[in-house]
């Protein structure tokens, strides 16, 4: 299976069906908010962020290839960024950008894939 920007890696420990909302999540240098939702969905699997006052009042969708780890029994789900990178991201707005197939490429190609929906065609 080729693992896209919109999928979770495969060393993730990502198990189908556990609910991450409430998890803590933390970038390679601290700490960056917790799980407002998530989607499992093939392809189109994410986390939404809610960064409490590391950006005050401020979500962030992160696709589920930056998720490193899953330690379930700490409530904590590790990415492979620094907060500078996400905070760097392009900005998310729910209700205008979770079904936005636009919003999802620019986001695809800022955390890495070069292509959208990780070389899926759009």
């Amino acid at each position: 299976m080729t693992e896209n920007v919109w999928s979770y890696k495969s060393t993730a420990g990502r198990l189908q069906a556990t609910d991450l909302t409430g998890y803590k999540v933390e970038a390679t240098d601290g700490g960056i908010g917790k799980v407002d939702k998530h989607s499992d969905e093939v392809g189109d699997a994410y986390l939404v962020v809610d960064t409490g006052v590391w950006i005050f009042g401020k979500e962030v969708l992160l696709p589920a290839s930056t998720v490193i780890r899953i330690d379930q029994a700490e409530q904590r789900v590790y990415v492979d960024r620094t907060k500078d990178q996400i905070k760097d991201a392009p900005e998310f707005h729910r209700d205008k950008h979770l079904g936005d197939a636009g919003y999802r490429e620019e986001l695809g190609t800022y955390y890495g894939t070069g292509a959208p929906f990780g070389g899926r065609p759009a």
